[in-house]
Order: structure tokens, then C-alpha cells, then sequence
């Protein structure tokens, strides 16, 4: 029998990152994540702050702006903050609402709280990154 996936987890399902993960995997993301609403003009997170969340948008749009100059714009099932969950290092742009959002949000510690109780979850997550990695590496050359 397939486990049918919720809204949530196919958003996560949708994250590089996660992409090789069972749909059991997926539950027990989905179990740890959180669900924010952001409004039109909120500021999500801060060019140098100390990055701590991973952010997925379900609804909404948001503007990604480094160095003073915006550099992308992200919408339903996109995401930005991934970096925070490996090792809280500082956020290298400003993230700000355009719209009203809703988003999944992981905490560093509620991931790492994870990967404790379920350490093979870890090698699934690599599996995905160096898959990912790979076609980085095909589309440069």
C-alpha cells in the first residue's frame, strides 16, 4: 500500500535536500516542522543574522534581497534557509514577504533532534545533496 502524502510533506518532498526521502521519512519531517503565517512586508529573516530556521513557502511570495540588490524572487514550494539546519551559519541575504505567506519552518534543533532519534535519516539526506551536488556539477560543464 503507498502512504499518500500530505500537503506539507509533499512541500518538504519538494526540497533537494529531501527529495530521496521515504514518505515514512517525510512523516517524520512533517511531524518536527511547523507551520508560520508571515504578513505582505514582513521581514523573515536578516542578511547576517545567525541563521537557525529552514523555510519552505506553501503560499505567498517573498523577495530575496543580498547586498542591498534583489536577487530572486520565491514562490509556493520554493525555499531558502537550508544552510541553517547543517551548522547555524550567518544568512547571507534578507528574506521579506511580498505577499501574506505561509510557511513550513524547521528549526536546527528540531532537525538535529531528528537525525538523533533516527540516524539513518542522515543518509538519506546525503544520498539526496550528493545527488543534487552531481547535477550541479553535470549542468557547469
Amino acid at each position: 500500500m503507498t502512504r499518500r502524502l500530505s500537503p506539507k510533506q509533499q512541500r518538504l518532498a519538494s526540497v533537494p535536500m529531501f527529495a530521496a526521502c521515504s514518505p515514512g521519512e517525510l512523516a517524520l519531517l512533517d511531524r518536527v516542522a511547523d507551520e508560520v503565517h508571515v504578513h505582505a512586508g514582513d521581514q523573515v529573516i536578516g542578511e547576517g543574522e545567525l541563521g537557525r530556521e529552514f523555510f519552505v513557502i506553501e503560499t505567498g511570495r517573498a523577495r530575496v534581497v543580498r547586498h542591498g540588490r534583489q536577487v530572486a524572487e520565491l514562490g509556493p514550494g520554493e525555499h531558502f534557509g537550508e544552510l541553517a539546519l547543517l551548522g547555524e551559519p550567518a544568512r547571507n541575504a534578507d528574506v521579506s514577504a511580498i505577499t501574506d505567506c505561509d510557511l513550513v519552518v524547521m528549526t536546527s534543533n528540531q532537525f538535529s533532534g531528528l537525525l538523533d532519534e533516527v540516524p539513518t535519516l542522515a543518509r538519506t539526506l546525503l544520498r539526496g545533496m550528493a545527488h543534487r551536488l552531481a547535477e550541479a556539477d553535470r549542468r557547469e560543464l
